[in-house]
C-alpha cells in the first residue's frame, strides 16, 4: 500500500527558472509532516513535461532521501516514448522508488495493443506500476475494458483515474482488483465510497490533514461526516483549477510561504493579479492564511 493521501508535489523553480532543490526538499518535509503519506514526484503538477532527464533524476533522488523511512515515493516516469519511459523507470528503480506513475501515451494516440505493449515494457523493469488515465491531458481515454486488460500485466498494481466518469470507474472496480486512487481532488469522496484507496492530490499541499480525516471517517463507517468535510472543501477543489494546474497551486504555496517562488516554465505562465486575488479569497474562505 502506497498510502491513502499522496501529494503530487510541485517542482519549485527560482526566478531564473532553475529547479530549487532546497525549496523542494523543504516542501517534501513539510508535506510529510502535515498529513501526506507519500510523494508523487515529476507528475503533471511537478511539470514533468518541461523537466530535463537530469532534473527529473535529481528530483527522484531528493525525494527518496527525504521520504526514506517516513513516506512513500512514486516517480513519474511515463511519457509517449516507450524506450524513454523504460529508461526512466530503470533509474527510478535503482534509486528506490516504491512505484512509478505511467501516464497514458499522449500525442501518438496509440491503439489499445500499443498501450498494452507500452505498459508491459515498463512493468517488465520490476517496479510496481500505477496507471495514470488523464484524458483531459492526453486526448485518449483508457476504457474500463482496456484498464482491466492492463491490470493483468504482472507488476501493474494501481490506477490514478483522472476521468470523472464514475460509471466507468465502477466498471473498472468490477472488472479488476487494481488499487484505485482519485486523480482529481473532487473525486476523493466517491472513490472512497466505492472502496478505493485514496487520492493522488494537488490540494493535499494545503489540506492533507482534512483529506486524511475523510479517509478515516469512511473507514470507520461515518460516510456523512466524510461528506461534510468534502462539501466544506468544494470551493478549494474548484478554486485551485480555475486555470491550468499547477499555476494556482504554486501561487498558493508562495502566498502561504511554503515555497519562495511561483515560477512556472513556459509555455505555462504565472498567475495574473486578478487570478491571485480570486485565489486569495478562496484560501481565506477555507482558513488558509497568507504568510506573515
Amino acid at each position: 500500500m502506497l498510502g491513502a493521501v499522496l501529494t503530487a508535489a510541485v517542482t519549485p523553480f527560482d526566478d531564473a527558472g532553475g529547479v530549487d532543490e532546497a525549496a523542494y526538499r523543504g516542501l517534501v518535509q513539510r508535506l510529510l509532516a502535515t498529513g501526506s503519506d507519500g510523494i508523487v514526484v515529476a507528475g503533471t503538477t511537478g511539470e514533468a513535461s518541461t523537466l530535463s532527464d537530469l532534473e527529473r533524476i535529481a528530483l527522484f533522488q531528493a525525494t527518496r532521501e527525504e521520504t526514506r523511512g517516513v513516506g512513500t515515493m512514486v516517480a513519474g516516469t511515463g511519457s509517449n516514448d516507450t524506450a524513454h519511459s523504460v529508461h526512466l523507470t530503470e533509474i527510478a528503480g535503482e534509486i528506490g522508488a516504491d512505484a512509478v506513475l505511467v501516464v497514458t501515451p499522449y500525442y501518438n494516440k496509440p491503439p489499445p495493443e500499443g498501450i498494452r505493449r507500452h505498459v508491459a515494457a515498463i512493468a517488465a523493469v520490476g517496479v510496481p506500476v500505477v496507471l495514470y488515465n488523464i484524458p483531459g491531458r492526453t486526448a485518449l481515454n483508457m476504457s474500463p475494458a482496456l484498464i482491466a486488460d492492463l491490470a493483468r500485466i504482472p507488476g501493474v498494481v494501481a490506477l490514478k483515474q483522472a476521468n470523472e466518469d464514475l460509471t466507468e470507474l465502477r466498471a473498472v472496480r468490477e472488472a479488476c482488483d487494481l488499487i484505485i486512487y482519485a486523480g482529481n481532488d473532487d473525486m476523493l469522496m466517491p472513490v472512497l465510497e466505492m472502496g478505493g484507496a485514496g487520492v493522488i492530490s494537488v490540494a493535499a499541499h494545503l489540506v492533507a490533514d482534512r483529506m486524511q480525516e475523510m479517509v478515516s471517517l469512511v473507514g470507520g463507517g461515518d460516510i456523512a461526516g466524510a461528506r461534510d468535510i468534502d462539501a466544506s472543501l468544494a470551493g478549494l477543489w474548484t478554486g485551485l483549477f480555475d486555470v491550468t494546474n499547477p499555476i494556482l497551486i504554486k501561487a498558493a504555496l508562495t502566498m502561504t510561504g511554503m515555497i519562495p517562488c511561483d515560477e512556472v516554465r513556459l509555455p505555462l505562465v504565472r498567475a495574473t493579479d486578478a487570478e491571485r486575488e480570486r485565489l486569495g479569497a478562496v484560501l481565506a474562505a477555507h482558513g488558509i492564511g497568507a504568510a506573515a
